[in-house]
């Protein structure tokens, strides 16, 4: 468990930061730049928490806990072990959600525009910011290496999130589906 007894230690007031093992890198480096955007995503499902009803609510709870796990494997160097690693059961776990949730949704015709009601703009919302942080994870894995399961997750998690949006539009006939040329003149 994690001990925090103070919140500010002056470290990191000239752009230095400490891993979970005390090295010390640069706040630019693709580590920290990788955990930023998954708090950043974290706290987009904090709003979403505020506003969505169950099933959902409970759901992208154990998402933002599984998003601090995802942090931990990826501060930890790679060699060390017997400590938290994302496994394919977290990705499994959401598959499980997504298959649930499609077996009650219509096929779909056409892309979504991301819209509808204002917790489904928001799960959107939170959706754009997973795509980022797959990126940014892609981009630190050119320079460490970091376990397959968490790239696998982040992919999956924003299905997910989708497929929520999707369900949740759908429940108040609120979908926009994209029409192609809709505004062209010709």
């Amino acid at each position: 468990m994690v001990k925090i007894d103070k919140v500010y230690t002056k470290g990191g007031d000239k752009g230095i930061t400490s891993l979970g093992d005390g090295t010390r890198v640069s706040k630019t480096d693709k580590i920290i730049i990788a955990l930023a955007n998954l708090e950043e995503l974290n706290a987009n499902l904090g709003l979403v928490v505020c506003k969505i009803s169950s099933p959902y609510k409970s759901i992208i709870q154990k998402i933002q806990n599984d998003l601090f796990d995802l942090g931990a494997d990826i501060v930890t160097p790679s060699n060390k072990k017997n400590v938290l690693r994302i496994g394919k059961e977290y990705t499994i776990n959401l598959e499980k959600e997504i298959d649930a949730i499609l077996s009650n949704l219509p096929t779909l015709k056409s892309f979504i525009l991301p819209g509808g009601t204002e917790i489904s703009s928001r799960i959107h919302l939170a959706r754009t910011v997973c795509r980022r942080c797959e990126i940014s994870i892609l981009e630190l894995n050119k320079k460490k290496y970091v376990n397959t399961e968490i790239l696998k997750y982040i992919n999956r998690l924003s299905d997910l999130l989708f497929v929520i949006a999707r369900k949740l539009n759908i429940l108040n006939n609120k979908e926009i589906l994209w029409k192609p040329g809709k505004n062209s003149k010709n």
